[in-house]
């Protein structure tokens, strides 16, 4: 009996010990992403190639996990690729905009217009998708965000008419992404890992066509040629870190999800902007005023009450999760 119960003991400890462990990892990854995206895209300027880097990281730990037995995607199929292809070019434009958007705008303002994705995403799900209205106090918490947005907009010192068109640009995209992915997921039946890989191995494949449409190659041509420090160690650190960040993210989002409740994971979501606003005010010289932070905190309350109105039972959230984990940068 003894032996019994000092096994249970250990046991609980373990299991105790696992959960604040990966609760802990995820909170720092989610924390630093945009802090440490920020500054990689601030040493190195071209955020086609950071966000292509990101997703050949992701594929090929997926596919190497694969090979390992330590999780399950499915199998590549050209039929499958061509039907996810409209997917994976949404949530290329999402994340190429998250990377110009930090590029030309302070993370302050990637975190309010990430807040405010909610509010189309609603409107894109009933319009598109036959979702009912999103319910009063939904619609509530809507406007607290909308409300907070609007504060910090207007008292932005550092705006930019072209912060801001990337701001406008990412807004589109994320919406039109999570709105056409939860189609796609509805539809495709691929599992969770399976969307990932496809996700980050057709994103990556669009690589080449930024490359010409923006023209990106002729920039990174130009620096070469100058014989600039893109290959120093000051520049390959944050890309690196950036890069393994968003694998970081992937992972313990998972194994969070898995190891506490729905609410709890809410309330971590809600620690991670906190400290990357915390974070940001302390490292870099350029975030919002006072005033503006308020505005930014304003939408943070606006996201916990979206949440909250918006919690469903296990079986119905579940498919949701696996959605927004599709997103390396939150």
């Amino acid at each position: 009996m003894g032996s019994d119960g000092e096994g249970n003991w250990y046991t609980s400890l373990a299991h105790q010990i696992s959960m604040y462990g990966v609760a802990a990892g995820y909170c720092l990854s989610a924390s630093l992403l945009s802090i440490i995206n920020k500054w990689a895209v601030m040493k190195f300027p071209f955020p086609g190639a950071l966000t292509a880097m990101q997703y050949a990281t992701c594929t090929a730990a997926v596919v190497l996990c694969g090979r390992l037995k330590l999780l399950e995607h499915d199998p590549l199929d050209l039929k499958t690729m061509w039907r996810f292809l409209p997917a994976a070019i949404l949530f290329y434009l999402s994340l190429f905009s998250n990377s110009e958007l930090l590029l030309h705008a302070n993370v302050d303002t990637f975190i309010v217009f990430r807040s405010v994705v909610p509010l189309f995403v609603a409107v894109g799900e009933t319009l598109f998708l036959h979702q009912p209205w999103p319910l009063t106090k939904t619609w509530a918490s809507l406007a607290t965000i909308f409300a907070g947005s609007v504060l910090y907009v207007i008292t932005d010192y550092q705006f930019s008419f072209m912060a801001y068109t990337w701001a406008l640009a990412y807004l589109v995209s994320m919406t039109i992404d999570f709105v056409y992915i939860k189609h796609v997921i509805m539809t495709i039946g691929l599992n969770t890992w399976g969307l990932v890989l496809y996700n980050n191995l057709e994103a990556l494949l669009l690589f080449p066509l930024e490359l010409l449409i923006m023209g990106e190659l002729e920039k990174m041509k130009r620096e070469i040629k100058h014989d600039s420090d893109w290959h120093s160690f000051q520049v390959i650190l944050p890309v690196l870190l950036s890069c393994l960040l968003g694998l970081s993210i992937s992972f313990f989002g998972f194994s969070c999800r898995r190891a506490i409740s729905a609410t709890g994971f809410t309330v971590l979501g809600v620690v991670n902007k906190l400290l990357t606003v915390v974070i940001n005010l302390v490292i870099w010289e350029k975030h919002s005023t006072w005033v503006g932070t308020v505005g930014l905190l304003i939408c943070m309350l606006g996201g916990v009450m979206y949440q909250q109105s918006t919690s469903k039972p296990n079986n119905a959230a579940k498919q949701e999760k696996e959605e927004e984990q599709l997103k390396l940068v939150a």
